[in-house]
C-alpha cells in the first residue's frame, strides 16, 4: 500500500467517524422528538376520553349508612342510596358534604371541594370601608348606640357574659334617605375591623322558586366563616314589608326570602361574631316578625339634622375646601333648615365648583348660597313614618311630601 493510498484511507475513516457522531446525534435527536410525539399523543387520548365519558353528577351527602353506602341529595332531583368507591375517604363524609357521583353506576367517585355562590362571594367587600365616624357629623347619640350593640360585642363579648346579657342580634337603623344610615355602618365595620358584606334587599327578590332563600343561607354562612362580620342589609324593605294574602308568585317568593331571613336571625348566637345591620326609610311598612325582640330589637332613629348637626355636616366636608374669611358655617346651617346630610354635601360640592368656574382658588360666602339656592330650590322630599313638622317647614298631608 502506498504513502498516498494510505493517507486517503485514514482521511476516509475519520470522515466515517464525524459522520457516525452526527448521525448519532440526529437519532437522540429524532428520539426525543418521538417522545415529545408520544406525550401529545397521551394527552390528545385523555382528552377524547374526557369528551367521551359522561358528565359526573353533582350531589349533595344527608347521611352515611353503617354498611358504607351513603344517602345522597342529586341535583338532579331524587335522593339515593349509593356505593362509595374503595379510594374516597369515608371520614371526609359527613352530611352536607359535595361530592360527584358517577352517572352509569351512581356511586361516589370524588369529594368536591366546599363552593359558594360567586353571586353571594361578591357581596364581600375585602377592603375595609374608609369611613371613620370622624366623617359623620350629628350623629353622637346614634354613634354612641351602635358602639354598644355592634362594636362591644364584637371586641369585649366578655363583658356581656359576665353581666349574663345577650346583645341585640340586628340593628334596624331607619329615617328619611341621605341622613347617614349606611354611612354609619361603614364606620362601624371599619372600626371593628371586621369582615363587610353588604347586599341591597331588592337582590334578594330572585323570580326562581327558593332562589332567594337559599342566597340568604349562603350569606350567613359566608358571614360566620369570616368572623368577626358585619352583614349590611341596605332597604330591607323591599323584602321585609308586612306580609298579606296575596295571590301572585313573585310575592309569595318575597314572602319565603323574608321568612328564611327570620329563621337566620333566629339561628345565630347573638354573641358569635356576627352581626346584622339593616336600614329603611320605611319602618311603616315592615312586617311585625322583624321588630320583635330577638331579630332587630335595637331599632335606631336616625333624623333630618337640627342646626348643630348641620353645622357639623358643614364642618366635615368643608374642612379641606379654602374658605374665605367671610363664610359663616353657622349661618349656612341655618339657611339649610330641613336639608338632609346628602343635601350638604352636594351644596358643599356645588359652591367649590362655581368657585372654580369662576376662576378662583377660595370659596366665598356667595358660592354657598348659590348652591343653596340651586340645591334646595323647588325640592320636596316624601316623608315616611315618624316624620313630624318642624319649626316653619309645611307639610302638604294629603300627598305625603315635605316641601322645602
Amino acid at each position: 500500500m502506498t504513502s498516498e493510498s494510505g493517507s486517503e484511507f485514514v482521511d476516509y475513516t475519520r470522515y466515517l467517524e464525524v459522520r457516525i457522531r452526527e448521525l448519532e446525534l440526529e437519532v437522540a435527536h429524532l428520539r426525543g422528538l418521538l417522545a415529545k410525539y408520544r406525550e401529545e399523543l397521551e394527552y390528545y387520548k385523555n382528552q377524547v376520553e374526557k369528551l367521551m365519558a359522561p358528565p359526573l353528577i353533582e350531589a349533595v351527602v344527608l347521611d352515611v349508612l353503617p354498611d358504607g353506602r351513603a344517602v345522597v341529595k342529586s341535583s338532579t332531583g331524587p335522593t339515593l342510596v349509593v356505593y362509595v368507591l374503595d379510594t374516597i375517604d369515608r371520614s371526609k363524609l359527613k352530611p352536607g358534604t359535595p361530592v360527584a357521583l358517577n352517572q352509569r353506576g351512581s356511586t361516589i367517585v370524588e369529594v368536591l371541594p366546599q363552593r359558594e355562590d360567586p353571586y353571594v362571594r361578591a357581596m364581600e367587600v375585602v377592603e375595609r370601608p374608609n369611613v371613620t365616624f370622624n366623617d359623620i357629623g350629628g350623629l353622637e347619640k346614634q354613634i354612641e348606640e351602635l358602639r354598644e350593640v355592634v362594636e362591644l360585642p364584637l371586641k369585649q363579648p366578655e363583658l356581656f357574659r359576665a353581666m349574663g346579657i345577650e346583645p341585640p342580634k340586628g340593628v334596624l337603623l331607619y329615617g328619611p334617605p341621605g341622613c347617614g344610615k349606611t354611612l354609619l355602618a361603614k364606620a362601624v365595620a371599619r372600626e371593628c375591623n371586621a369582615t363587610f358584606i353588604r347586599l341591597v334587599a331588592s337582590e334578594l327578590a330572585q323570580k326562581f322558586i327558593g332562589e332567594g332563600a337559599r342566597l340568604v343561607r349562603e350569606v350567613f354562612a359566608l358571614a360566620r366563616r369570616k368572623a368577626p362580620s358585619i352583614v349590611l342589609i341596605d332597604e330591607i324593605d323591599a323584602i321585609g314589608a308586612k306580609r298579606l294574602d296575596v295571590g301572585t308568585s313573585g310575592e309569595r317568593e318575597i314572602h319565603r326570602t323574608l321568612t328564611q331571613l327570620l329563621a337566620e336571625l333566629d339561628g345565630f348566637d347573638p354573641l358569635d361574631n356576627v352581626k346584622v345591620i339593616a336600614t329603611t326609610n320605611r319602618l311603616d311598612v315592615l312586617d311585625p316578625a322583624l321588630l320583635r325582640p330577638g331579630r332587630f330589637d335595637k331599632i335606631i332613629e336616625v333624623p333630618l339634622p337640627d342646626l348643630r348637626g348641620r353645622y357639623q355636616i358643614f364642618k366635615v366636608h368643608t374642612r379641606k375646601m379654602p374658605l374665605d374669611q367671610d363664610v359663616d358655617l353657622v349661618e349656612l346651617a341655618k339657611k339649610t333648615e330641613g336639608a338632609t346630610g346628602a343635601d350638604i354635601k352636594a351644596i358643599c360640592t356645588e359652591a367649590g365648583l362655581r368657585a372654580i368656574r369662576s376662576g378662583r382658588k377660595i370659596v366665598k360666602m356667595e358660592d354657598f348660597e348659590y348652591a343653596i339656592e340651586k340645591v334646595l330650590k323647588n325640592r320636596f322630599r316624601p316623608y315616611a313614618h315618624g316624620y313630624a313638622v318642624r319649626g316653619n317647614r309645611d307639610v302638604d298631608r294629603r300627598r305625603g311630601f315635605l316641601w322645602m
